[in-house]
């Protein structure tokens, strides 16, 4: 792997009783800047070849490899059914048979879409400029908290990405209103969820390689 991008990810904190119950949970994250837009020629012509590694045969095969059944695993603890709420691997996959293709987006979204396809460990982007310098963690929600801009509150119990100050995110779940990145910000904040079953390693190649497309290495 190519180290001349340094991008050192930090790993984030997991509630006590989650990391009892749930002893594989991890966070790793980083923050970049990025140049922000439309992908460059090359990052579609990546796009186009992971396009040919992806067919019908093997997303069915998908579920049995190690990393996406770790997720599947997951998911049903924490009371998801992944055959109704898809893993993001297995998402990104089936979109790619019904669409013909990996669609180019933008650079943020192709990004972590690359990220994604490559490792099979997902990737999502924040506003670094939201996040609290004490760094993200996984925690449980209180009862009344916040989501984001909106004014919408969360029932406790849920687990979310948070800092010391907010809520970002719910686990595998949608960002708060306000807080998620797009192509036009500058500081992006990226983090990735590992489970039990998922190499560390893994979640911080997911991360370095949203890196290095956003920073253009």
């Amino acid at each position: 792997m190519n180290r001349e991008l340094d991008l050192a990810a930090a790993p984030g904190s997991i509630e006590p009783r989650l990391r009892a119950e749930f002893p594989g949970l991890a966070l790793a994250w980083i923050t970049v800047e990025q140049r922000g837009g439309a992908s460059t020629r090359s990052v579609r012509e990546r796009l186009r070849a992971l396009s040919d590694r992806v067919h019908g045969a093997s997303v069915v095969a998908m579920r049995t490899q190690p990393i996406p059944h770790a997720y599947r695993t997951f998911f049903r603890q924490i009371g998801l059914d992944p055959d109704a709420t898809r893993i993001p691997s297995e998402e990104a996959a089936v979109t790619r048979l019904l669409h013909g293709g990996f669609r180019s987006t933008d650079l943020l979204s192709d990004a972590l879409l690359i990220a994604l396809v490559e490792t099979g460990v997902p990737v999502w982007a924040l506003d670094a400029d939201r996040v609290d310098a004490s760094g993200l963690g996984v925690r449980v929600t209180v009862e009344g908290e916040r989501f984001g801009s909106a004014v919408q509150r969360l029932p406790g119990g849920r687990l979310a990405v948070a800092d010391a100050s907010r809520v970002h995110a719910l686990l595998f779940g949608s960002i708060a209103p306000g807080h998620a990145a797009d192509a036009r910000t500058p500081r992006v904040a990226l983090f990735a969820v590992g489970v039990e079953g998922v190499p560390a390693i893994h979640v911080e190649e997911a991360l370095w390689i949203c890196g290095e497309v956003l920073s253009g290495v």
